[in-house]
């Protein structure tokens, strides 16, 4: 019969095995995973960062633009004494803070949307070419890009435009992303093809020399 002690070192040997499988399976979940984060984190959290920066300038905007036209407004009647100046720029301040408010939360969201859209299309794409690499990055770009262009109206020069820099965008992403991801381990898969392509052809000229 097992000792006490045997049976307890048994259970932490299969808690230590458990505890190394896990992090194992951590480890190459962050290998295979987009900038090392998985879609559940990385699309909440780019989401949030891209709504966080949109309500910036969106307040910053609305703030001045507020201002300028509270300044328009009321430029017939401006007030003459220091009591009237100080419900001025009282009143100016609060307009400015209202429209700057408005205005970040709209940029915000804004942002966020198309942010969400963009990360949503690129693992969609990973999903279904079943490789994670630049193409995709491109393909979501673009089609974040059209759909943007189609929901403003944008004439055709504009579009095109918009397409040549979301290209542009999405390649240099998509290649930095490749990059990081070959330092920690997960190659593109056109990598693989390029190495595969050279390895046939050298052992066709072998086969021929022979």
């Amino acid at each position: 019969m097992e000792t006490l002690s045997e049976v307890e070192e048994a259970k932490a040997e299969e808690v230590a095995k458990r505890k190394a499988w896990r992090e194992e399976q951590i480890r190459q979940l962050k290998i295979d995973s987009r900038i090392g984060l998985p879609y559940g984190m990385r699309l909440p959290l780019t989401t949030g960062i891209a709504f966080l920066a949109g309500a910036s300038l969106g307040v910053a905007h609305g703030s001045k633009t507020t201002g300028l036209r509270f300044r328009a407004e009321h430029a017939h009647r401006l007030p003459t004494t220091p009591t009237g100046w100080y419900l001025y720029h009282k009143s100016k301040n609060y307009h400015m803070a209202m429209g700057g408010v408005k205005e970040g939360m709209k940029m915000g969201a804004k942002i966020g949307f198309w942010t969400a859209g963009f990360f949503s299309i690129e693992d969609m794409f990973d999903r279904y070419r079943g490789t994670k690499d630049f193409v995709n990055t491109v393909l979501a770009s673009l089609s974040v890009a059209g759909v943007f262009s189609l929901w403003n109206r944008f004439p055709i020069t504009t579009a095109a435009k918009t397409a040549k820099t979301s290209l542009i965008a999405g390649l240099v992403y998509g290649l930095a992303q490749d990059a990081l991801g070959a330092a920690k381990g997960r190659r593109p898969g056109y990598v693989d093809f390029v190495l595969r392509r050279a390895r046939r052809k050298a052992d066709i000229e072998a086969a021929g020399v022979v």
